[in-house]
């Protein structure tokens, strides 16, 4: 699989690429632990399925969402959109805001459903009600929440040896030592 920027993908010649099969069949995606990834890691195919199946599973449910309790719709409303929307929902941080409204819509018409509200009615009430974060928060506070375990060490190793605060690799005391700022660089010998 070929990633990277699209003028550079268009340059890239398939007669030149050694092929192991019998057969050529270009990729345009894959698919890893659900999350759909394209040629340019765009997310925009994982978004639009995303959003096709939460608004599928929304009409699969509506017929019934009256005739439950409130407790038993919102566990089915968990089980089968929200989850989806939870899943890997840290890989779309910098996503483009078009695309997170797209996502953010899924969101809106599940709240609506659960609250029994009209598409006139403003979300936030309703978000708030519900208890949930908007998708961008969702996000953010998915990020905050895995550094904050690894600067504690209650995260998965791999998360712990990435994360450095900029104070603890210095030569000498600098004046932001007392500052938490993340080190960015894998190595941190490398800032020095």
């Amino acid at each position: 699989m070929w990633l990277g920027a699209g003028n550079l993908l268009q340059q890239v010649d398939i007669s030149d690429i050694p092929v192991l099969s019998s057969t050529i069949r270009v990729m345009q995606s894959a698919c890893d632990l659900g999350v759909i990834l394209d040629s340019q890691l765009s997310l925009s195919t994982h978004i639009a399925a995303l959003c096709w199946s939460g608004f599928y599973q929304l009409r699969q449910i509506r017929p019934v969402i009256r005739s439950l309790t409130p407790d038993c719709a919102r566990s089915i409303v968990q089980a089968f959109i929200a989850c989806r929307l939870d899943w890997c929902n840290s890989l779309l941080y910098g996503v483009p805001e078009n695309l997170l409204r797209k996502v953010q819509s899924v969101q809106n018409a599940t709240a609506r459903l659960l609250t029994s509200a009209r598409r006139c009615d403003h979300i936030t009430p309703l978000l708030r009600q519900l208890y949930w974060l908007p998708v961008q928060r969702q996000v953010e506070f998915k990020i905050a929440c895995l550094v904050h375990q690894s600067l504690a060490s209650l995260a998965l190793t791999y998360l712990i040896i990435d994360i450095h605060l900029v104070s603890e690799y210095g030569r000498r005391p600098l004046c932001s030592s007392t500052d938490r700022t993340l080190n960015s660089s894998t190595n941190p010998q490398q800032i020095w």
